[in-house]
Formats: C-alpha cells, structure tokens, sequence
C-alpha cells in the first residue's frame, strides 16, 4: 500500500442506532473499493467487521472495527462502531480520532435513540456531520417523512444530496442532485449503474434543489455570498469550490440515499466523501500540553511525530494490537518512540493497515493516518506516543460513567487470579467498564453501561479466560451511627495463668455531623490511666467500627471521648486496652439510640417529553426525590436524588418505560436515615 498524506485521507467513524445498517454500509464501500469481492453477511457471520467471535454469535457488533479502502485516489479509515447504548465508549473511542462522522439511519424507523446519542455527542465534541438514510429497498421505507423530521429535530440544514426515485423493494434508482442525473442500478447486487439525465418532473425537482443548494453554499463564504445575490445563481464550478468550505462550516449537513445489502448508492457517497470530505489537514490542531503542562497546537504538518492510542485489543494467536492515529510527524516501522503517558521508551515492530482481521504491514504512516502495531511492552488505551526530545500529551477519552453495577462471584475456588487477570485484560481493552473490590462489603463489583454490555462481559471471562462467573446484585453499603450521647465503662479482666490482662476504659461518644467520620479524643486527667495506652483504646475503637452494632455496617459521624479509667501495673498491655476500648465503645453506642444510614445517588435522567411524567412516577416509587427539570431539545433532562437501594437494574426499567430512548447517569450525593421498616429488615437479614 502506498503511502497517503494528511489532504489524501478521510477518517470516518460510522455511527447510528443499531439495526440501522452500518456494518453493511462499510461492508459495500469495502467491495466497491476492491478489498472483497463480494458481500458478507451478517446472519452468517462472514462481515469484514463482525469477526469477533461474540459479534458472530449474537449477529451484532459489538467492538469498533478499523477498516480502509482506497477511493479516488484518497484513503478512507472507517471506523464501524457499534449501535447499542451499552457500547458507548466503542463510538467516543472512534469519534477521538475521526475528521467527521457518517451517521446511519434506517429509512423504516426513521429517528431513534442512538441517533439522538450519537448526534449529541458528534456536536459536543464538535465533529462534523454527514448523514446516511439507508434500507430504502424495504418495505415502509419513508424517505420523505424521514428527511422532514431529521430537519425538525435536528437542523434545517440537512440537505440531501441524492433522492430515492421509487423506494420500497424493488429500488434501484437516484436522483443525483448535484449532477442532474437519474442513477438506475443494475438488480444483481453488482453496484452497476446506468447515468440519464434528469428529465421533466424530476428536472424541475433537481433545479428547486440546486437552488438550495447553491444558496446553502454561498452562505459559507461571503464572496460567493454576493456573487449569488449579483447573480440570483452560481457556476458549477463555483460551487464545488465553495462545497467543501461550506461542509467545514457546517452550513449544510449532506444527506444521502443508499440501500446497503444492494449496493445502491454507495459508490455516489464515497465519491463526495473523497472529493469533498474532511480531512485532517482541514483541522484547525489539536490540543494538547507539553512536559512543563503548558499547552501546545499540533497539527499535521508539524515534523515531530505525535501519535495517540485509540484502543487495544488482544487477538487469538497474534497478541495485543495497539491501535493509533498519528497526529503529526511520521511513524516508521522498527523506530523507537516515547509513551509521554507511562514515561518509557517503545521499539516499534511492524506497522499494519487493518481491514478488520486482514493486516497488511506498512513501512511508514504519516500524519493523519490510522493503524496497529502489536507487542508494545507497556501502551495502553489513552497513552500518547512521541519524540522522546519533544514530549506532549494529548488529551484523554472521555468516557460516561457506568449506570449498571453487579456483584461477580466466582464459581470454582483458586480462581481469583483469572478472573483478577481477565477484568484488568478487559479494562485495558474497554476503558467504558470499572472494577473494583469494594472496601466496606468485599464484593468484587462491576460497572458498565448497561445490562448487555455486562452480558458480554461475563461471556468473554468464561469462554476467554475460564473462569465461570455470576452476577448478582451488589449488597447495599449501609453505615450505622448514633442518634443521642452516651457513656460507658467497661473492664476487661483476664486470669488464667501466667501474666493476666487487665484494662478498664470510660467513654463518651455523642453524634457527629453527617460525613464526619470518627473523631476520637482524649480528656484524661491524672494517672489512672497511662497516656501510653491511648492509641490502644483509638485501635479499639477503630475495630469496633468496621463490625458495626445492628447489621454489620460500618460505623460513621460518632464523637468519642476517653475520658477515664483504670490500668494494672502488670496485666495493663496495649491488647487488653484494644479489647476494653473496642467493648466499652460497641456498649456506649448500643445505649445511644443506634440507626442505619442509606446511600442516596444524584440520577441525571434524560428522556422524551412525552414520557417525562412515567418516569417521574417509578422515580416517585423508588422513594426519589425530583430536584429539577431541564430542557434539551426535545427531551426533558429529570435531575433528582434516590437511594442505591432502589437503583439496582434501574436502566433496564428505563429503558422499557422509554421504549429505549432514556438515558441516565448517576453519582453518589450522600448518605440519609434508612426508613425504619427497611432498617428491621437489615437487621434481621444479618441474624438471619
């Protein structure tokens, strides 16, 4: 493969809602590129993209799949990226190293809610935007209705480029708005086409278009501007001139037809794509900071290679593939470079192109482009590579937070380590998902962002790295404190041979303020007790918190005082201090009207207007308290606060009372008095 400069290549995440057709649309530009010689199929598994083993046995996508063809002389990266809310972080990974992103409709269903997602991110992170209406052979393909309420609920500017002529099964032909010309395929799935010029009605359609368009492109640029107004039109080649300008300006967002599985259409999007599509020349730098953290523009035409880790994935029998987009300079195979991130040196072994599992090796790529390399010693997603004189760091991926937290347990002893090994692996590979062994409960919990993205993760431990799991709700953290003063004294007293253990300990505790912890002194006067043995009491103390007085949780926001006490000049010892304060403590607060303390979690909960009142009710149900309601286009954003209790399986309960299209986002807020029937219930469950 030869290689391609920066304004040679267009990088392209290929987004939507799942079941919209974006693994066939990349699958027909790989053919009409030449890479395959014909389609793959996604219910035989035999996709370029789909080639994971869990991808081909649920017949979805579940991993962002790099992938390249050569198209009028340009180079197009495209990243398919998955289409279920729960592989979120799969589209963001893609979207950091993309120049703008082809979103995938299907003209049956028209909106849904990825689109809505992968919109709202492309515009946060301010990535361009082309969109695709596909499926238009199926049966209720609206290609009308569709275009009208994309306009409404996204933008007036989308603008379509090419026109479905009789869609529906059986279609087969486009109206070529920019050409004037009637596009008729050929209805073997070869791609083939015939060009007639646009006659009659459709004649009249395309001028009232072209208008448009020539309008929409003249807005971009303010000579073109009055050229339009001087002349009330522009000349084709003006407007071509004036087409890329105003892409990058985004005052029209390109619109196009296509049925995927036929290969209808495909060919005409990839032909603006190269001729008019972003390229990472057309970005303005990107930025990022040096070794001092001061910030610096990189841009492609900068000397000093910048590279930046996408994604890691390990693949049976090759090893753990780096993936990376170079952002300035050049990498070459067999090179050294700088992991700024982990502040080691890198020997870079081959250097691959990829076409999902197809590699082909590379001597160089150059700024703008995309590729792998395999076996880096210690790279890891996020890191940034460099010159090891010129040191920068790019900026992270910023990933959502998971909404879906479970328990896993391990069903065969001694096989801590694999599971240990296998969550790290798949952290490393999917930075979307969080592990931790919790301090408080001592579950090993999971976090993801959904029921599904679990799902998988427990299949790829199992089958991967044999280990069999289950995954149960994780136990609630609960804390214990107190609600009124108290004092005790308690002497512990052991004889029974040899040296004895005596120690006699007088406490005060009294409630503290919430989030406050433990605050532990002493007001000792006299000798009674040896100020030696004060840590002993605090040990004490300490340990009787952790074991908690009425359901085993641990002890919060409690004042104790050791105040007095008696000691025994032989039988007086640091363990028998530790014995007496942990008892006198655990007896104090027992008379101190003990209570159990919940956490409660701040839910961001976005969802249709039209369903803002079902949620808001279940909210009601699961003890929620509504704070606020926001508006966000045609959505309603929900902020209020509800106990961890009732959160457990919340997104799938979302998700149904939405038919999909609520999202939400929690974090901890605090924690409040459990209710008193729930407290009983804690309680009996732990002498039960």
């Amino acid at each position: 493969m030869k290689t391609f400069k920066a304004n040679d290549i267009r990088n392209v995440a290929v987004v939507g809602h799942a079941g919209s057709g974006k693994t066939m649309l990349c699958e027909s530009m790989l053919v009409c590129g030449g890479n395959i010689n014909r389609l793959g199929s996604i219910e035989a598994g035999t996709t370029t993209s789909d080639f994971h083993e869990d991808e081909q046995a649920h017949g979805m996508s579940l991993h962002e799949t790099v992938l390249n063809v050569e198209w009028l002389d340009k180079k197009l990266n495209i990243l398919d990226c998955p289409g279920y809310l729960d592989f979120i972080g799969e589209t963001l990974s893609a979207y950091r190293v993309s120049d703008f992103a082809l979103i995938v409709i299907n003209a049956a269903h028209g909106i849904e809610v990825g689109t809505d997602l992968v919109w709202d991110f492309a515009n946060q992170l301010n990535i361009p935007k082309m969109v695709v209406v596909n499926d238009l052979d199926k049966e209720h393909a609206q290609f009308d209705e569709v275009m009208a309420k994309l306009r409404d609920h996204f933008t007036p500017k989308l603008f379509p480029l090419t026109l479905p002529i009789n869609p529906g099964p059986g279609f087969n032909k486009l109206l070529d708005v920019m050409r004037s010309e009637v596009v008729t395929y050929a209805d073997d799935d070869s791609g083939k086409y015939e060009e007639t010029a646009a006659e009659g009605d459709l004649k009249d359609k395309v001028k009232a278009y072209h208008a448009e368009l020539i309008e929409l492109v003249a807005g971009a640029d303010d000579q073109l501007m009055e050229k339009f107004f001087e002349q009330e039109s522009l000349s084709e080649e003006e407007m071509r001139a004036g087409l890329h300008k105003a892409l990058l300006a985004e005052s029209f967002i390109p619109v196009f037809c296509v049925s995927a599985k036929h290969d209808i259409g495909v060919a005409r999007l990839m032909d603006f794509i190269a001729k008019y599509g972003f390229s990472p020349s057309d970005h303005p730098g990107t930025a990022g900071k040096n070794s001092d953290g001061d910030e610096v523009e990189i841009k492609s035409d900068n000397q000093d290679p910048v590279a930046f880790v996408f994604k890691t994935a390990d693949e049976a029998h090759a090893g753990q593939f780096s993936f990376f987009r170079v952002y300035s300079g050049e990498l070459n195979a067999g090179s050294e470079i700088y992991n700024a991130t982990r502040g080691c040196h890198e020997k870079l072994g081959q250097l691959f192109v990829m076409n999902g599992k197809q590699r082909e090796s590379v001597n160089k790529l150059c700024a703008g482009d995309i590729g792998a390399t395999i076996k880096l010693k210690d790279t890891h997603t996020g890191n940034t590579l460099c010159d090891a004189k010129s040191i920068v760091h790019l900026p992270l991926i910023n990933y959502p937070s998971p909404n879906t937290v479970v328990a896993v347990t391990i069903e065969n002893k001694g096989d801590e380590e694999r599971l240990a090994n296998g969550l790290a692996t798949l952290k490393e590979e999917d930075p979307s998902l969080e592990y931790l062994v919790h301090p408080e409960t001592h579950q090993t919990l999971l976090s993801g962002q959904g029921e599904l993205h679990i799902r998988i993760i427990k299949e790829t431990l199992e089958k991967r790295f044999r280990v069999v799991v289950e995954m149960e709700a994780p136990k609630i953290p609960f804390r214990e404190t107190i609600r009124s003063k108290a004092d005790t004294t308690y002497r512990h007293k052991k004889q029974s041979g040899g040296a004895g253990q005596f120690a006699e300990v007088w406490l005060r505790v009294a409630p503290n303020d919430r989030g406050s912890g433990i605050e532990f002194k002493h007001s000792l006067t006299g000798q009674n007790v040896d100020r030696g043995f004060v840590p002993s009491v605090e040990k004490g103390v300490n340990a009787a918190c952790n074991e908690g007085i009425l359901a085993g949780c641990r002890i919060v926001d409690v004042k104790v005082d050791f105040y007095d006490g008696k000691m025994h000049s032989v039988d007086s010892s640091d363990i028998a201090f530790q014995i007496a304060g942990k008892h006198a403590f655990q007896e104090a607060l027992k008379k101190a009207q003990p209570y159990i303390l919940e956490p409660i979690y701040d839910l961001k909960i976005k969802v249709p207007e039209t369903l803002t009142g079902d949620v808001m009710s279940d909210l009601s149900g699961r003890r929620g308290v509504i704070e606020g309601l926001d508006t966000e286009g045609h959505f309603q954003v929900i902020r209020a606060k509800a106990p961890q209790l009732e959160l457990y399986n919340y997104t799938s309960t979302l998700r149904a009372l939405t038919g999909g299209r609520g999202m939400f986002s929690q974090s901890f807020s605090h924690y409040q008095e459990l209710p008193s029937h729930l407290q009983q219930k804690a309680v009996k469950q732990r002498e039960d």
